[in-house]
């Protein structure tokens, strides 16, 4: 396989700006994998899909408002931090990127108010720096007040309040990502409850993702693309419920791509996962398969982007594309508040 191979034309009209409202009355595109059918529903309609004894894993990172802008010292130049993550909490030291980059050099500081400003310890890449923050009660609490959601970039408006509900799952817990696990966006509260009363058991992984969710692969030969690592957790009882479902030989469902690749990246030789936390750089792209998971939800993804590869790796790659053709045809809508797709 190529990265070539993933490459397929989309109108910039498809592209969706906005969230669908209510989450659950997006379209779903269903993709049945063994008589290659297509179907059309509404997202509330995947209830159906589900059967007693399922077990849904969710991906319950949080994005938090990792976009701040200050000014520099003396010029007051305004220079936009894109925090990435934590590097160290007892000193307040992130690794973020600065934008225009070409401003900041290491001891510059960049004032975001009067009191509060960070210093520029390192370089990492053209536009990466390693900065330490002067802050040092709850930081948290303070970016929420102090950022924006970081939308992704092909979003071609500023984030508003309004985002700041809709560009997370309404069961995100834990605060890390800076790019939403966006096929959970579609959930309601109602329809978890209504999963659940049908017999399903829904446990959370964590996956906080990063920026690298949204680069294209920009080499032809695969083996050599290397992900980007990201930080992720399974809790033993997330694990005992998988296993236990496996052994009832009872469908595992993937809330998104990022769960499908917390779970192949712990799948032990027997077909089981085993807990714990660490970092994850695991890239999934055919002809590989994946191990655990019998069925996927997703959004429609980025052309030659590694979450393409992945759902190609879980369905056949010319009958999934045969989808994104059709999808464009009937105009769904595309990438993070866009339509949704199961793959069975």
């Amino acid at each position: 396989m190529k990265s070539t191979d993933f490459k397929f034309p989309l109108p910039k009209n498809l592209i969706a700006q906005h969230p669908k409202t209510p989450r659950d009355e997006c379209k779903l595109m269903v993709l049945d994998r063994k008589p290659k059918s297509i179907q059309t529903r509404k997202f509330k309609d995947i209830l159906d899909y589900f059967e007693e004894g399922d077990c849904m894993v969710v991906n319950d990172s949080k994005v938090f408002a990792a976009r701040l802008f200050g000014l520099k010292e003396k010029t007051n130049a305004k220079i936009e931090v894109f925090l990435l993550r934590q590097l160290s909490q007892e000193e307040n030291i992130w690794d973020v990127l600065v934008d225009p980059a070409r401003k900041v050099r290491i001891g510059n500081r960049i004032f975001l108010t009067k009191n509060l400003y960070c210093e520029v310890i390192d370089n990492t890449t053209s536009r990466g720096r390693i900065v330490r923050f002067n802050y040092r009660g709850d930081f948290q609490k303070y970016i929420e007040k102090l950022g924006k959601t970081p939308l992704p970039p092909y979003i071609k408006r500023d984030a508003t309040e309004h985002d700041r509900e809709y560009y997370q799952t309404v069961y995100a817990q834990n605060v890390g990502s800076v790019a939403a696990p966006t096929a959970g966006i579609h959930f309601t509260k109602e329809l978890l409850r209504k999963i659940e009363k049908r017999g399903v058991k829904i446990v959370p992984v964590t996956l906080h993702i990063g920026l690298g969710t949204f680069r294209s692969v920009e080499v032809e030969d695969l083996t050599k693309h290397r992900m980007d690592s990201e930080f992720f957790y399974i809790s033993d009882p997330t694990a005992s419920v998988v296993n236990q479902t496996l052994e009832n030989r009872k469908k595992i469902i993937a809330v998104g791509t990022s769960v499908a690749r917390v779970l192949e990246a712990n799948t032990t030789a027997g077909r089981y996962i085993r807990s714990g936390y660490g970092w994850t750089d695991k890239f999934i792209y055919p002809p590989q398969t994946l191990k655990v998971v019998d069925k996927l939800i997703t959004n429609f993804h980025l052309p030659q982007s590694t979450l393409v590869m992945l759902v190609c790796a879980f369905a056949d790659k010319d009958f999934v594309l045969k989808a994104y053709k059709k999808a464009i045809k009937e105009k769904y809508r595309f990438y993070s508040y866009g339509d949704a797709m199961l793959i069975i």
